[in-house]
């Protein structure tokens, strides 16, 4: 078949199939991986033929496709603000929403004065969950200036970020630790903790989608009964480890925001927590100040 026909013939079936909302983005990510070549480059030659080893390796992508298996696993990366990572299914795949958190944490470390020339003076963040690294990463690679420490409870999730790191040239900037929060990051003093962590209540995790609840890390996404367990946990941690004045900056899920909100402010250790709204004006990250001074 050429690769106009073989498309045209991998549309079909994924619209037939169900299960992708975009099945001719799908369908040509597929074949530029099989060709080695850009999205843009796959109609180049669209009277090209496949040879029968590129004709084989295509139907064994898009059989993973129907499956439901979600496309950034079958190509094993994830474009993210400015970098590209590699994603496998220890990790859970970096979504737009989540570069909301990345803005506000930017704008906080790059209020925060610098101490010294020395690196051990540069702002320090956190991010708890790391997940493939997209938060510690995408801070690393657009702050010049910070160093992050980033954790995950699981090992295969830390070795994806680490991996990551290495070859976005990053690993000197970014620390990784393999915690369950902050159990194994020391005593220092924080200028900011970050965290997309899991937030999907139990009855809309069993309701989700099959290329998500199938195949992405329930770790990541699950977060009790009502979706606000690990911020019961990270809170009062975060409060320990910041330095008066350094901030909490989570992503919440839709409608959560009020919530985490009181649970920040049920800590007694922050300030009056704000919402920042992502692309489509839900209230998506919830952020608040250390205050100054007293007791945690």
């Amino acid at each position: 078949m050429t690769v106009a026909d073989t498309v045209s013939d991998a549309v079909r079936r994924l619209r037939e199939a169900g299960g992708s909302r975009s099945p001719r983005l799908d369908a040509e990510l597929l074949l530029a991986k099989v060709l080695g070549v850009t999205r843009a480059e796959v109609f180049r030659e669209p009277g090209r033929e496949l040879s029968v080893d590129e004709a084989a390796e295509y139907g064994a992508l898009l059989e993973r496709r129907l499956a439901r298996e979600p496309v950034a696993y079958i190509l094993g990366h994830r474009a993210f603000r400015t970098i590209d990572l590699e994603v496998t299914r220890d990790v859970l795949i970096p979504r737009p929403d989540t570069e909301t958190l990345v803005d506000v944490a930017l704008e906080e470390l790059r209020a925060v004065p610098l101490a010294g020339p020395d690196p051990e003076d540069e702002p320090l963040a956190i991010d708890i969950g790391t997940g493939s690294g997209c938060i510690a990463l995408s801070l690393a690679a657009e702050d010049p200036f910070v160093h992050v420490v980033a954790t995950d409870i699981d090992p295969g999730a830390l070795a994806v970020a680490r991996g990551n790191a290495a070859r976005l040239g990053l690993a000197r900037r970014v620390e990784f630790v393999l915690s369950d929060l902050f159990h194994d990051v020391g005593e220092r003093p924080f200028d900011l903790v970050v965290s997309n962590p899991p937030y999907i209540p139990a009855d809309e995790y069993v309701a989700l989608e099959p290329n998500v609840r199938d195949y992405e890390p329930r770790l990541a996404l699950y977060g009790g009964v009502d979706g606000l367990d690990f911020y019961r946990r990270l809170v009062p941690g975060a409060a320990l480890l910041l330095r008066p004045g350094g901030m909490l900056a989570v992503e919440v899920g839709a409608g959560q925001a009020e919530a985490v909100a009181g649970i920040l402010q049920a800590a007694g250790a922050f300030a009056p927590a704000e919402t920042r709204d992502d692309l489509a004006g839900v209230p998506r990250v919830v952020y608040s100040h250390r205050r100054g001074g007293g007791t945690v």
